[in-house]
């Protein structure tokens, strides 16, 4: 067994949705870190061409933009006929880009609702089909891709905050994974999902800036994740180490899920 290739990604083609901040941002780093070549998709056009060129800056793996609305179905389109262009194939598919809203129930708009349903569960399903032609070309069972959907441990359990679109969409997400796992392990491509706990991201800063302190006291290990946690679990998933590993919800939380006292 060569324990030196187990975890190696080197050389790896890594697609990051929501790839310019937050957890997006920190699995794109830990992909470059480990010499992948990386493409990074978000909203914002400045902001996405400008963490790319400071990730290529870094290494050393490399890091391209390719600014999409996912929310607009042609933008999932534009994002994978452009990466068509780039890749004759995609090693990995790490599909982070979500919304939330949290809102009491007697007022919680129609729209956000729709809105955070969209870009969380369907549009993952939409892009991760628009990928499959690129992510089964080169695919098989000693070499499959991977598809990384981000969820939550507000999937797993009744959050804290009314975030009712967010935590059904997340809930969601987990078991589409399994459904797409069931029937494409036998195309060589491995889909898991990851629910992450406490995160220092834009999404959870009002929420850490309010109730950090209590936040930390309620997780087992004492701390909120770190970009070296969430990266590290990806690269697992994608790497000959997780090459067994398909239909799997894991935690990265500390201990949030299952340390609740009652």
């Amino acid at each position: 067994m060569d324990f030196g290739s187990l975890f190696s990604v080197k050389d790896k083609v890594v697609l990051v949705t929501g790839g310019s901040r937050g957890i997006g941002e920190m699995i794109a780093t830990g992909y470059i870190s480990a010499g992948a070549k990386v493409y990074i998709s978000s909203r914002s056009a400045d902001v996405c061409d400008k963490v790319a060129q400071e990730l290529t800056a870094m290494g050393p793996g490399k890091c391209f933009s390719i600014p999409a609305d996912l929310q607009k179905l042609e933008d999932v389109e534009r994002l994978v006929t452009e990466l068509s262009k780039r890749e004759t194939h995609l090693d990995v598919l790490v599909n982070n880009a979500g919304a939330n809203w949290a809102e009491s129930i007697n007022t919680f708009p129609d729209r956000a609702f729709e809105k955070v349903i969209s870009l969380n569960l369907k549009r993952i399903f939409t892009l991760t089909q628009a990928c499959l032609p690129l992510l089964t070309a080169k695919a098989n069972s000693s070499n499959p891709s991977s598809v990384i959907n981000i969820g939550s441990i507000d999937g797993l359990r009744v959050p804290p905050q009314e975030s009712y679109a967010y935590a059904a969409s997340k809930a969601g997400l987990h078991h589409l994974s399994r459904h797409m796992a069931s029937n494409l392990g036998s195309r060589g491509v491995l889909v898991n999902t990851i629910a992450p706990g406490a995160f220092q991201s834009k999404m959870m800063k009002a929420t850490l800036d309010k109730m950090g302190d209590k936040i930390v006291a309620s997780i087992p290990v004492g701390r909120i994740g770190s970009p070296q946690d969430i990266a590290g679990t990806c690269i697992y998933l994608s790497s000959r180490a997780g090459h067994y590993t398909t239909g799997a919800t894991i935690t990265v939380d500390g201990g949030a899920f299952v340390g609740s006292k009652i």
